[in-house]
């Protein structure tokens, strides 16, 4: 039970936000689906035998069925971005650090981020108005920022196809050459072990499945291994902005795919589904989820949009500008 409540919790209530509930979510903020073997599967409202996502999952679902207006996520991977994509709503991850997170539990601290989930992009900056005050979205035109398309040709050929079409909307584009982090991860692994170490130690037994595995993993990174990942996170972070220069806002796939086939194997299917989405958090870059249309099985495809850190304002208003062309089709 925690002692206190979150700070960005804090900040939302004080600006008139209402608790309707906490919602589920992966044990621990570690995991992709949102199925918690002590506390129930989340569902997915819109499609039902389908994943809705995590780890926020249960934030997303709440959304998607109408439950709540907006919803508080936390991502350290993709976990605002990841639900968002598999229940068709918009999630915000901003720049690291800039909306608080003490009183969250944490998962990887110097990758976790807090941020705002709702079914448009309107909500999610209201919300960012109260959770980093000065970030309120830039007023933006299709035609007044550049963007550099990346890593389409990872997806699946309708989720390619729907990202790609909402990449013409922007009239100022190309083609950009990015290069998928290698040999980072370990550092979040380190970063979660340290976490985990003591509780685990005591409590191993009472882990899940799909988080147990995991854990003893983390716990097994070497110093000489976490050392190596923090300099090949240093070297991707320059990488990055470096081959994004050239462009205002980076534009890939949110997910290769659309939501999965519930139930699923999370430790098969992680990987597949933080593949577009952990780079930013190992930069530390602002990155919105937004549906762009239907995909394989007539689920949604989502597109993500992504900036330089400090760049939250020009994010927000991107991905406003997108929604509203978006919604005239």
């Amino acid at each position: 039970m925690p002692a206190a409540t979150a700070s960005a919790v804090r900040l939302l209530e004080a600006a008139g936000y209402a608790n309707v509930g906490k919602t589920n979510l992966h044990e621990f903020a570690y995991g992709t689906t949102s199925e918690n073997e002590h506390f129930g599967n989340v569902p997915n409202p819109r499609w039902p035998g389908r994943v809705a996502g995590g780890s926020s999952g249960g934030s997303a679902a709440a959304l998607a069925a109408g439950l709540a207006d907006a919803a508080l996520g936390t991502d350290s991977g993709g976990s605002i971005r990841i639900p968002a994509a598999c229940c068709g709503i918009v999630g915000f991850k901003p720049t690291w650090g800039l909306v608080p997170i003490d009183g969250c539990f944490p998962l990887a601290p110097s990758y976790d981020h807090a941020g705002p989930m709702a079914r448009d992009v309107a909500t999610c900056a209201r919300m960012m108005e109260v959770l980093a005050p000065g970030t309120e979205p830039s007023e933006v035109e299709l035609g007044d920022v550049e963007v550099g398309l990346a890593w389409t040709e990872l997806a699946d050929p309708l989720v390619r196809a729907r990202v790609e079409e909402a990449a013409e909307r922007f009239p100022r584009r190309r083609q950009l050459e990015l290069e998928l982090p290698e040999g980072v991860y370990d550092s979040f692994s380190r970063e979660v072990a340290d976490v985990h170490r003591e509780l685990f130690l005591e409590h191993a037994d009472s882990y899940g499945e799909s988080v147990r595995p995991k854990i003893e993993w983390c716990l097994a990174v070497t110093d000489t291994e976490y050392e190596r990942a923090v300099e090949r996170r240093r070297l991707y972070r320059e990488q990055l902005a470096e081959a994004a220069a050239g462009v205002d806002l980076v534009l890939t796939p949110t997910l290769m795919c659309v939501a999965p086939p519930a139930p699923a194997d999370e430790l098969e299917l992680r990987g597949a589904l933080v593949k577009l989405t952990f780079p930013f958090n190992a930069a530390g870059w602002p990155a919105a989820a937004l549906p762009c249309g239907p995909a394989e099985d007539g689920l949604p495809a989502s597109v993500q949009l992504a900036a330089p850190p400090g760049q939250d304002a020009l994010v927000l208003g991107a991905a406003a500008a997108l929604e509203r062309a978006l919604s005239l089709d």
